[in-house]
């Protein structure tokens, strides 16, 4: 048994940002209560107030996080509390009697006093329980599950998929649900894992359920510290973390609205200090409070396999990307704009021309699949451009998904196509509202043109949608939206404005099917979960089909 344990140090590189892709959507559309500080009783000594945590799962061996308070007073970006021995355990069983591994670290104030422990030695295809101590004091156990070996032919894998969880807008429901699914392999983020604004903001102050901490919006690594700090304190964060190992990327709230390598929408140079420094800060408070490796200091792209059945490519979309068109920037087929970088989009290129696996998953935080819009009225439009970041006076193309960046589009779909790539499925957030989309090679003449690969995009754990913007029920005025999004794209086979939920993708080597589903109210920290529609890509076809019932 090897282990390697590792506290995450500053991380110096620029990264993006971006926040608007609900507001399209509007456009077209006319376990108990979280804590949020540690308790003013609480104990002198340790505690593991902020719950534990796995991620980016080996064949071998799988990242343990979670984060010590060595005192009252040592609350996140406090910079307070003496550095702090901790240990850690990994069993095959609850009561840890048959334990695999053992490891120490130390909680560090220059670290948040946030823990990894990087352990290695495990057996494929696995799972196993872990626990943190300080002290005489235990951490919560929680629960983890290792990946097949690369040659290994897996029956299926089963994940949880969800993006944009804005604390103030509501609960975080859909991650108690995804933790009551012990069947999966594990949970994908793919982004928006925090919101930047300052509270009353997005939402307004008079549709807040519960405020942001610290209330002001974040721009420091003190502020980014302790934003992450109150999400692991979310009950329903805390039991999906303790269950399942996730696998996460960043996308723009991480850092500011509609990031980009060089600044963000959100973001005023001078006032607000400079971008480098505020993204530099971002991105070492995400690296100390989240289970993920850095695959390149700075940057979150990288590969996870699932033996023979699946290879998940993992994208950064805001360190590495141009300016969005409409501000100075260029126009959106401009070949020198890019939304990945030459470097990532090279290495994507590269990743799915060799990849034997049956299914090549793609976690991208923003829509790949393009879409232009028909004629909508304008109290419909007003709507979906601010969730999508249109200008209000109507363009066809969303300027922050790949639709802004139509050159490393072309070029990774002109790829699959000419190296004759199948089976390629794309995971997205982002946007606020669920998707189900065949990718187009032409977009112009689809139909009667291929499509490349598939996507499937689900909906926000909280953050607004369209019914949200418009203060309306939903599944009303939305439905005028969603005929003209799917009169003008015939390769959107189904689109969801209002909802807000998970999707649970299962892949065999026959089909890749993502389950929707739906929360009642996010404002219910009580929120129940139904199952609203189920999508499938048959292997070898490259297209979406309906599926009569999710899978079992």
């Amino acid at each position: 048994m090897t282990s390697r344990n590792d506290l995450q140090s500053s991380l110096n590189s620029p990264a993006p940002s971006r926040r608007t892709v609900v507001k399209a959507a509007a456009a077209t559309a006319a376990l108990g209560a979280p804590l949020a500080a540690i308790p003013a009783h609480a104990a002198e000594g340790p505690a593991f107030h902020h719950g534990v945590a796995s991620g980016d799962p080996l064949p071998d061996g799988v990242l343990l996080w979670t984060r010590v308070t060595p005192a009252p007073d040592a609350v996140p970006g406090s910079g307070k509390g003496p550095d702090t021995a901790v240990s850690w355990e990994v069993a095959e069983d609850t009561g840890f009697t048959r334990i695999v591994g053992r490891g120490s670290t130390t909680a560090r104030a220059s670290a948040d006093h946030t823990v990894k422990a990087d352990v290695r030695g495990l057996r494929q295809a696995t799972t196993y329980y872990f626990r943190f101590s300080a002290g005489d004091v235990h951490s919560p156990v929680g629960r983890t599950r290792t990946t097949p070996a690369p040659d290994a032919s897996a029956h299926n894998i089963r994940f949880g998929v969800v993006s944009c969880a804005n604390w103030e807008a509501g609960y975080f429901s859909p991650y108690r649900h995804l933790a009551a699914r012990t069947e999966l392999d594990a949970v994908l983020h793919v982004g928006d894992y925090i919101y930047e604004y300052k509270s009353g903001e997005y939402p307004a102050a008079e549709y807040v359920v519960r405020p942001h901490e610290p209330r002001h919006e974040i721009t420091t690594l003190a502020d980014y510290r302790v934003r992450h700090g109150a999400h692991k304190t979310d009950p329903d964060a805390q039991a999906m973390h303790a269950t399942h190992p996730v696998i996460a990327i960043w996308d723009d709230h991480e850092f500011a609205d509609n990031a980009w390598s060089g600044g963000a929408v959100n973001h005023t140079d001078g006032t607000e200090g400079g971008w480098a420094a505020r993204m530099a800060a971002a991105k070492q408070a995400y690296f100390e409070w989240m289970p993920v490796r850095p695959s390149t200091e700075g940057t979150v792209y990288r590969r996870v396999r699932y033996g023979k059945l699946a290879d998940l490519h993992l994208l950064d979309l805001r360190s590495f990307r141009s300016e969005q068109a409409g501000a100075g920037s260029g126009s959106v087929d401009d070949p020198d704009r890019t939304i990945t970088g030459r470097a990532q989009l090279d290495w994507l290129k590269a990743g799915l021309a060799a990849s034997d696996a049956a299914w090549k998953l793609v976690g991208t935080s923003v829509m790949i699949s393009p879409v232009a819009f028909g004629s909508l009225p304008a109290h419909l439009l007003k709507p979906l451009a601010k969730l999508l970041g249109l200008p209000e006076e109507g363009v066809a193309v969303n300027t922050d998904q790949w639709d802004g960046y139509t050159d490393d589009r072309k070029e990774l779909i002109a790829h699959l196509r000419d190296k004759k790539i199948q089976n390629t499925v794309f995971l997205t957030g982002d946007i606020h509202m669920a998707w189900a989309n065949d990718v187009p090679a032409k977009a112009a003449t689809y139909p009667l043109s291929a499509s490349a690969a598939t996507e499937f995009v689900v909906t926000s754990v909280s953050s607004d949608n369209v019914d949200d913007l418009l203060h309306v029920a939903p599944h009303t005025l939305s439905l005028v939206a969603v005929g003209a999004i799917k009169a003008a794209n015939r390769h959107v086979k189904w689109l969801d404005m209002d909802s807000h939920g998970y999707g649970v993708l299962d892949v065999t080597a026959e089909r890749s099917q993502m389950d929707y589903y739906v929360i009642s109210d996010r404002a219910d920290p009580g929120a129940t979960s139904s199952w609203v529609r189920s999508y499938r890509t048959l292997s070898g076809t490259q297209k979406v089909e309906r599926a009569d019932a999710p899978v079992r």
